[in-house]
Protein backbone atom coordinates (compact mmCIF):
# COMPACT_ATOMS: atom_id res chain seq x y z
CA UNK A 1 0.00 0.00 0.00
CA UNK A 2 1.25 3.34 -1.14
CA UNK A 3 1.38 5.96 1.75
CA UNK A 4 -1.33 8.14 -0.40
CA UNK A 5 -3.63 4.81 -0.18
CA UNK A 6 -2.73 4.11 3.84
CA UNK A 7 -4.15 8.15 4.19
CA UNK A 8 -7.06 7.57 2.03
CA UNK A 9 -7.78 4.56 4.44
CA UNK A 10 -6.92 7.26 7.92
CA UNK A 11 -10.33 9.18 5.99
CA UNK A 12 -13.36 9.47 8.30
CA UNK A 13 -16.73 7.54 6.31
CA UNK A 14 -17.91 11.35 6.10
CA UNK A 15 -15.05 12.89 4.20
CA UNK A 16 -13.88 10.12 1.62
CA UNK A 17 -16.34 10.86 -1.21
CA UNK A 18 -15.13 14.71 -1.40
CA UNK A 19 -11.41 14.80 0.75
CA UNK A 20 -8.54 13.66 -2.09
CA UNK A 21 -4.62 13.29 -1.14
CA UNK A 22 -2.07 13.96 -3.43
CA UNK A 23 1.75 14.28 -3.94
CA UNK A 24 2.02 18.19 -3.70
CA UNK A 25 3.64 19.17 -6.87
CA UNK A 26 4.63 22.83 -5.99
CA UNK A 27 8.45 23.88 -6.13
CA UNK A 28 9.61 23.43 -2.06
CA UNK A 29 5.60 23.11 -0.88
CA UNK A 30 4.93 23.22 2.71
CA UNK A 31 5.03 19.69 4.46
CA UNK A 32 1.10 19.07 4.33
CA UNK A 33 -1.27 21.66 3.11
CA UNK A 34 -4.98 21.93 2.15
CA UNK A 35 -6.66 23.52 -0.79
CA UNK A 36 -10.50 23.62 -2.33
CA UNK A 37 -10.45 22.28 -5.69
CA UNK A 38 -13.88 23.00 -6.32
CA UNK A 39 -17.00 23.65 -4.68
CA UNK A 40 -17.50 21.02 -2.59
CA UNK A 41 -14.03 19.01 -3.14
CA UNK A 42 -10.73 19.18 -0.97
CA UNK A 43 -7.42 18.12 -1.51
CA UNK A 44 -4.73 17.11 1.38
CA UNK A 45 -1.60 18.29 -0.81
CA UNK A 46 1.73 16.28 0.88
CA UNK A 47 5.30 17.22 0.22
CA UNK A 48 6.00 13.16 0.39
CA UNK A 49 9.85 13.62 0.25
CA UNK A 50 10.08 15.43 3.53
CA UNK A 51 6.75 13.40 4.51
CA UNK A 52 8.62 10.41 4.94
CA UNK A 53 11.21 11.44 7.57
CA UNK A 54 9.08 11.51 10.16
CA UNK A 55 7.52 9.12 12.36
CA UNK A 56 4.36 7.03 11.29
CA UNK A 57 2.67 8.68 14.23
CA UNK A 58 3.24 11.34 13.79
CA UNK A 59 2.32 11.59 10.28
CA UNK A 60 -0.88 10.41 11.42
CA UNK A 61 -1.91 13.03 13.63
CA UNK A 62 -0.86 15.77 11.07
CA UNK A 63 -2.79 14.19 8.41
CA UNK A 64 -5.97 13.91 10.97
CA UNK A 65 -5.18 18.04 12.13
CA UNK A 66 -5.68 18.76 8.62
CA UNK A 67 -8.73 16.66 8.32
CA UNK A 68 -9.44 18.37 11.70
CA UNK A 69 -9.50 21.80 9.74
CA UNK A 70 -11.70 20.21 7.04
CA UNK A 71 -14.26 19.47 9.94
CA UNK A 72 -14.29 22.73 11.52
CA UNK A 73 -14.33 24.74 7.69
CA UNK A 74 -11.44 26.19 8.55
CA UNK A 75 -9.99 25.39 4.64
CA UNK A 76 -7.94 28.29 3.34
CA UNK A 77 -10.19 29.70 0.38
CA UNK A 78 -8.12 31.40 -2.19
CA UNK A 79 -9.06 35.06 -2.32
CA UNK A 80 -12.40 36.46 -4.00
CA UNK A 81 -11.41 39.05 -1.10
CA UNK A 82 -8.63 40.54 -2.79
CA UNK A 83 -10.84 40.38 -6.29
CA UNK A 84 -13.25 42.13 -4.44
CA UNK A 85 -11.13 44.40 -2.77
CA UNK A 86 -9.72 45.77 -6.22
CA UNK A 87 -13.21 46.04 -8.13
CA UNK A 88 -14.66 47.92 -4.77
CA UNK A 89 -11.78 50.38 -4.65
CA UNK A 90 -11.79 51.12 -8.57
CA UNK A 91 -15.51 51.23 -8.67
CA UNK A 92 -15.41 53.96 -5.96
CA UNK A 93 -12.40 56.10 -7.80
CA UNK A 94 -14.40 55.87 -11.08
CA UNK A 95 -17.96 57.26 -9.42
CA UNK A 96 -15.70 60.03 -7.55
CA UNK A 97 -14.72 60.81 -11.23
CA UNK A 98 -18.46 60.36 -12.39
CA UNK A 99 -19.86 61.87 -9.22
CA UNK A 100 -22.59 59.04 -8.52
CA UNK A 101 -22.77 59.28 -4.92
CA UNK A 102 -24.91 55.63 -4.87
CA UNK A 103 -22.95 53.72 -6.63
CA UNK A 104 -19.89 55.69 -4.58
CA UNK A 105 -21.04 54.10 -1.91
CA UNK A 106 -21.79 50.78 -2.69
CA UNK A 107 -18.39 50.74 -4.22
CA UNK A 108 -16.92 51.61 -0.77
CA UNK A 109 -19.03 49.34 1.15
CA UNK A 110 -17.62 46.40 -1.09
CA UNK A 111 -14.27 47.57 -0.60
CA UNK A 112 -14.96 47.82 3.42
CA UNK A 113 -16.02 44.25 3.10
CA UNK A 114 -13.52 42.40 1.61
CA UNK A 115 -10.66 44.71 3.81
CA UNK A 116 -12.45 43.39 6.98
CA UNK A 117 -12.06 39.50 5.69
CA UNK A 118 -8.72 40.09 4.67
CA UNK A 119 -8.38 41.06 7.66
CA UNK A 120 -9.81 37.87 9.68
CA UNK A 121 -7.75 35.79 7.50
CA UNK A 122 -4.80 36.92 7.78
CA UNK A 123 -5.28 37.39 11.62
CA UNK A 124 -2.25 35.56 13.41
CA UNK A 125 -4.70 34.74 16.07
CA UNK A 126 -7.40 33.77 14.07
CA UNK A 127 -4.84 31.11 12.28
CA UNK A 128 -3.82 30.01 16.01
CA UNK A 129 -6.98 29.81 17.38
CA UNK A 130 -8.26 27.75 13.93
CA UNK A 131 -4.63 25.36 14.33
CA UNK A 132 -6.02 24.54 18.22
CA UNK A 133 -9.20 23.88 17.21
CA UNK A 134 -7.79 21.01 14.61
CA UNK A 135 -5.76 19.74 16.89
CA UNK A 136 -8.84 18.95 19.33
CA UNK A 137 -10.09 17.58 16.42
CA UNK A 138 -7.35 15.54 15.49
CA UNK A 139 -7.15 14.06 18.80
CA UNK A 140 -10.66 12.80 18.54
CA UNK A 141 -10.49 11.09 15.34
CA UNK A 142 -7.77 9.36 16.52
CA UNK A 143 -9.04 7.84 19.32
CA UNK A 144 -11.72 7.12 16.84
CA UNK A 145 -9.46 5.42 14.94
CA UNK A 146 -7.54 3.17 17.36
CA UNK A 147 -6.07 5.25 19.43
CA UNK A 148 -5.99 5.64 23.38
CA UNK A 149 -6.01 9.31 24.50
CA UNK A 150 -2.48 9.67 26.28
CA UNK A 151 -1.14 7.70 22.91
CA UNK A 152 -2.94 10.60 20.74
CA UNK A 153 -1.73 13.43 22.86
CA UNK A 154 1.48 11.90 22.93
CA UNK A 155 1.68 11.63 18.84
CA UNK A 156 0.54 14.87 18.28
CA UNK A 157 2.72 16.73 20.82
CA UNK A 158 6.04 14.61 18.91
CA UNK A 159 4.67 15.51 15.29
CA UNK A 160 4.75 19.40 16.92
CA UNK A 161 7.70 19.44 18.53
CA UNK A 162 9.32 17.96 15.43
CA UNK A 163 8.33 20.52 13.84
CA UNK A 164 9.51 22.91 16.17
CA UNK A 165 13.22 21.79 15.63
CA UNK A 166 13.02 21.68 11.92
CA UNK A 167 11.19 24.79 11.32
CA UNK A 168 13.69 27.68 10.72
CA UNK A 169 11.01 30.61 10.42
CA UNK A 170 10.67 32.41 13.97
CA UNK A 171 6.81 33.13 12.71
CA UNK A 172 5.73 29.68 12.01
CA UNK A 173 7.70 27.85 14.37
CA UNK A 174 5.81 30.57 17.47
CA UNK A 175 2.87 29.28 15.80
CA UNK A 176 3.67 25.63 16.37
CA UNK A 177 5.31 26.04 20.11
CA UNK A 178 1.71 27.71 20.74
CA UNK A 179 0.11 24.94 19.90
CA UNK A 180 2.31 22.65 21.59
CA UNK A 181 1.47 24.94 24.20
CA UNK A 182 -2.40 24.48 24.09
CA UNK A 183 -1.69 21.12 23.97
CA UNK A 184 -0.17 20.52 27.12
CA UNK A 185 -3.02 22.23 28.73
CA UNK A 186 -5.53 19.94 26.96
CA UNK A 187 -3.73 16.87 28.02
CA UNK A 188 -3.65 18.04 31.53
CA UNK A 189 -7.27 18.48 31.40
CA UNK A 190 -8.10 15.21 29.99
CA UNK A 191 -5.69 13.78 32.59
CA UNK A 192 -7.79 15.11 35.22
CA UNK A 193 -10.40 14.27 34.04
CA UNK A 194 -9.94 10.82 33.54
CA UNK A 195 -8.27 10.18 36.38
CA UNK A 196 -11.80 11.28 38.25
CA UNK A 197 -13.62 9.11 35.85
CA UNK A 198 -11.27 5.80 36.12
CA UNK A 199 -10.25 6.94 40.55
CA UNK A 200 -6.56 6.48 39.33
CA UNK A 201 -3.90 8.21 37.80
CA UNK A 202 -2.68 5.85 34.62
CA UNK A 203 -4.63 8.09 32.68
CA UNK A 204 -2.61 11.37 30.57
CA UNK A 205 0.36 12.49 32.25
CA UNK A 206 1.37 16.17 30.27
CA UNK A 207 4.51 15.00 29.82
CA UNK A 208 3.44 12.79 27.15
CA UNK A 209 2.56 15.58 24.91
CA UNK A 210 6.37 16.02 24.49
CA UNK A 211 7.36 12.96 23.76
CA UNK A 212 9.36 12.11 27.19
Amino acid sequence: MSELQRLKSLLPPENESWVFIEAAAAIDPPLITLEEIGRDEVEIQIDLEEWDNYAIDHRNLLFWHEVGKIQNDAIPRDGWEMAALAIGLGGAIGELWVQDGLLLILALGLSGFAGYRLYIKNNSEKRLQDAIFADERAIDLACRFGYSIPNAYKSLGGALKELIEKTRKKKKRTIFEDRLEALRKSAEKARSELSQQEGSDKSVSSENVYGQ
